[in-house]
């Protein structure tokens, strides 16, 4: 790779051995992909779950805090994505504290390096969105198609040490998506039919991600009306790249790469897949059925105020007789607490959850402790996941999920 002066200096540890380290690892993530030399980033936006890092990953982060007499501190600025709990939650959760405890040492080891714990997936929608061309290093899939396709900001999918990496140095290797080549469209996909809810929405996109299929496919969608706005296109999002790895895509007259069909090479390629609703429904319905359900989970992506004003409102005047979970950011839980969201669900029998995720939270051991199998949520994303972590996940309308907490059964 083509190193700047710069970059020649952290290499050879003159900044430093904190960021040497951060450059070599991400010298060699660009040998690998070809990248020619490195793109300044604005930000940066770190997946670290417990769960994923484990007893030696957590080792490593407090070792890199320990280096350079303590003093190493991130570049940009530098966020985090969900916790795998919430402090204030963990009897409800009845999560060990072996895990606790792992939370507690990355949460600390991170606050040495100057990494701002946001705790969100919803960094688009709290802390600040990123603009068109803006070139970022973002972790979450979530985070990263939403940005890239809806923003128009460039990022490709960054694993926890190239995220934190792009932090310490303030630069990302230049492959993929920071490409203009790469973000042209690859397959042409028109529906006539437009979704309502959210996890229609989501049913969509996991539809469009699996007929994708790969990380370097780039659909781009024709037929959709109006204009969603960002709570439709965070679950369509989220859904398109847990089912397909897709990291971006055009919807046109919407998205601000492909306000004509030409300006991202669409009109180039012939319609591979026609989709209708039947189409959509059938997706959803591998997730469907009546049946009793153990908990309710609105989670992945973490809640909007929106969301949660609309599910205070779907409260009111319920009991829940199973556990209803709304998983939600730090920034958004005060704006919660202070209208009287927060109190409303929880008056029913609900527990709004501040910066965790679902399934970033011990998923397994926690529905094994507390004795859930059947869940039921509106997330498509999250009905994906949870299946290899002993659920029977449900997906369902916000409503009828709310339903299926007073009633113990989801109809």
């Amino acid at each position: 790779m083509k190193l700047t002066e710069e970059e020649r200096a952290m290499l050879a540890g003159a900044l430093g051995k904190v960021p040497q380290i951060a450059i070599e690892h991400q010298i060699q993530v660009g040998d690998f992909l070809h990248a020619e030399d490195f793109v300044p980033v604005t930000q940066a936006h770190i997946m670290a779950d417990t769960e994923s890092l484990g007893e030696e990953g957590v080792r490593w982060l407090e070792s890199l805090a320990l280096e350079d007499g303590g003093n190493a501190r991130v570049r940009v600025p530098t966020i985090t994505d969900p916790r795998g709990t919430d402090f204030a939650k963990t009897s409800v959760l009845k999560q060990p504290e072996r895990f606790l405890e792992l939370e507690r040492r990355t949460i600390t080891a991170f606050r040495k390096l100057g990494v701002s714990m946001t705790d969100t997936c919803i960094n688009y929608q709290t802390i600040q969105a990123p603009t068109r061309g803006e070139s970022v290093a973002f972790g979450d899939t979530g985070v990263v198609i939403y940005s890239n396709s809806i923003c128009g900001a460039r990022s490709n999918y960054e694993g926890g040490p190239s995220a934190l990496s792009a932090g310490l140095t303030g630069r990302t290797p230049r492959y993929g998506f920071h490409l203009d080549a790469q973000r042209r469209a690859t397959i042409r996909i028109r529906t006539d039919w437009t979704p309502k809810s959210l996890n229609e929405w989501g049913a969509l996109g996991g539809l469009i991600g699996q007929l994708a299929g790969n990380y370097w496919a780039v659909p781009v969608v024709e037929g959709l009306e109006g204009s969603p706005g960002s709570d439709a296109m965070k679950h369509f999002g989220a859904a398109m790249a847990s089912f397909g790895s897709i990291a971006l895509f055009h919807l046109v007259g919407i998205t601000p790469e492909a306000v004509r069909i030409e300006d991202c090479g669409g009109e180039h390629l012939p319609v591979s897949h026609r989709i209708g609703e039947a189409d959509v429904r059938a997706l959803a319905a591998q997730y469907g059925g009546d049946s009793d359900i153990d908990v309710v989970v609105f989670s992945a992506p973490q809640l909007s105020l929106y969301e949660l004003r609309t599910l205070a409102g779907l409260c009111e005047g319920r009991k829940f007789s199973k556990p209803l979970l709304a998983m939600t950011s730090p920034q958004v839980k005060p704006d919660s607490d202070r209208f009287g969201y927060t109190e409303r669900i929880e008056s029913a029998g609900g527990h709004v959850m501040s910066g965790m995720c679902f399934y970033q939270s011990y998923a397994r051991e926690i529905a094994e402790a507390n004795g859930w199998k059947k869940l039921a949520t509106n997330s498509t994303k999250l009905v994906n996941i949870l299946g290899g972590y002993g659920y029977k996940p449900m997906l369902a309308s916000m409503e009828r999920c709310v339903e299926a907490a007073e009633k113990g059964r989801l109809a």
